[in-house]
């Protein structure tokens, strides 16, 4: 459930007044998402989501996260707009949170995607990356090796409760990542978190990218290795290489990859998915069952990370 903190209508009520989008019909909880409180509103202009930013989530951040939104809806992105208040400001507070208003996009996530909405896919994530290329703000990767590094020391001494041999798995990845971990990729702004819940479709027509409250600055190689972890395993764990052949398709016919970046995939590929299983993880040893945030299983991305360590070679991906 993603409702964490309740609002009264009569206090979202005196919040829209703020924002030009006409009166209060009805709103509901959206209950899916694992970070902020999110509610779908109907007003008589028509229909947004009000997003409550919850304490995963630094207010500081919130100017790179919703300027970003802005910028890229402005350059032709298809995702969500942040609502303008009337004194011009992007974000307000509600209940006691930092709060936003941001546009309705048509559309749902799939379950099962198909090969064709994973080319889409890699499209729309070159366009993103281009895109953002003259943002002017900037946003450190607060999961990048150094969060790693933060979530495995507190998850270290009890991980072998959740995997036999894990603590030993995961400590000879560091010490891999210690040496060969690239430096030099073209990078820039990325999503971060491009996972099949966070892109919309109309049919095989992908209508929007929406959550970009992970978004920051980091290679765009290891965005695309992050949708190959998200987007081209099966639910048996299998790897589907038509998929991923497609995805690296759909964003080199926007984007191409260099020759480095083709070169290091296997080990962002590695890497991205030993960042999503430690911060399941964590979650899952330190949260107790019944709190309100969502805990998901690290067993699915332990896979993951076994099926990349045994990767040799880009083509293994489908890159030539």
């Amino acid at each position: 459930m993603a409702v964490y903190t309740d609002v009264s209508e009569s206090e979202l009520e005196a919040f829209l007044l703020e924002y030009p989008v006409g009166r209060l019909l009805s709103y509901k909880g959206i209950a899916e998402g694992s970070e902020n409180s999110n509610f779908l509103l109907h007003t008589s202009e028509g229909s947004f989501i009000l997003t409550l930013y919850e304490k995963r989530v630094d207010a500081a951040d919130l100017p790179f996260f919703l300027g970003l939104m802005h910028h890229l809806a402005g350059k032709g992105i298809s995702c969500p707009l942040p609502v303008e208040r009337h004194d011009g400001q992007l974000c307000g507070t509600l209940a006691g949170r930092p709060a936003a208003i941001i546009t309705f996009l048509e559309g749902m996530w799939m379950r099962r995607p198909t090969v064709g909405q994973c080319r889409e896919v890699g499209a729309a994530l070159a366009g993103l990356h281009v895109a953002g290329m003259d943002f002017e703000l900037r946003r450190s990767n607060a999961l990048a090796i150094d969060g790693w590094r933060q979530l495995w020391a507190a998850s270290r001494d009890r991980a072998d409760e959740v995997e036999k041999g894990l603590a030993a798995e995961v400590d000879a990845d560091f010490a891999l990542f210690d040496r060969e971990w690239p430096k030099d990729l073209p990078s820039g702004v990325i999503h971060a978190d491009l996972f099949p819940d966070n892109v919309f479709f109309l049919g095989e027509r992908l209508s929007g990218l929406i959550d970009f409250y992970f978004a920051c600055n980091d290679f765009y190689a290891y965005d695309v290795a992050t949708c190959l972890n998200a987007w081209c395993f099966e639910k048996d764990f299998s790897f589907n290489l038509t998929k991923s052949r497609a995805l690296l398709s759909g964003y080199q016919s926007v984007r191409p990859l260099s020759e480095a970046e083709k070169a290091a995939m296997p080990l962002l590929a590695r890497g991205s998915a030993l960042r999503f299983m430690l911060t399941r993880l964590y979650d899952w040893l330190t949260i107790p069952d019944g709190a309100l945030v969502q805990k998901r299983d690290p067993l699915e991305y332990i896979r993951r990370l076994r099926f990349h360590r045994a990767v040799r070679s880009p083509p293994e991906y489908g890159l030539g």
